[in-house]
């Protein structure tokens, strides 16, 4: 029995593909919990025109996290935040700080998307990766300076 998978199932395939299943296995599991519609000419062709769209929609995706890559690159932060006398710095700079400094600058950029390098317990230059897509990080440089009182 061919079958079309809704969802990812797991040793079987991913949403979107045609695999064969054996008859029980696709009448009583797969198609009554909805992870799979019978594989006949209309549900392929309903598929196949939905997979042009998902298609399209990464391919601007990355299109769009390339542009913003670009730009996030020409971007400079400064967060100020308290020190001592010998540029230590009180706690630490965390991702959140980068992502309410970017989000001040008009970038919305998700927290858990934004790795530093190193720890920033030193006033100073510092580097910063961003995952915005599969295939893009952007490099963000970013600089940690005492915070007038």
């Amino acid at each position: 029995m061919q079958v079309i998978l809704k969802q990812d199932v797991e040793k079987l395939g991913l949403a979107g593909e045609v695999v064969e299943v054996k008859d029980g296995y696709g009448r009583n599991y797969l198609i009554p919990t909805g992870k799979a519609v019978l594989a006949t000419e209309s549900a392929k062709k309903a598929v196949d025109n939905q997979l042009k769209k998902v298609l399209e929609q990464r391919a601007q995706d990355l299109e769009k996290s390339k542009e913003t890559a670009e730009e996030l690159q020409n971007t400079n932060v400064t967060i100020a935040v308290k020190a001592g006398e010998e540029g230590k710095i009180f706690g630490t700079v965390t991702n959140v700080h980068i992502a309410d400094a970017l989000k001040d600058k008009g970038f919305d950029v998700d927290r858990r998307k934004i790795q530093i390098d190193q720890d920033v317990r030193q006033l100073g230059e510092y580097t910063a990766t961003i995952n915005l897509h599969e295939q893009v990080n952007a490099t963000l440089t970013f600089w940690v300076v005492k915070a007038q009182d």
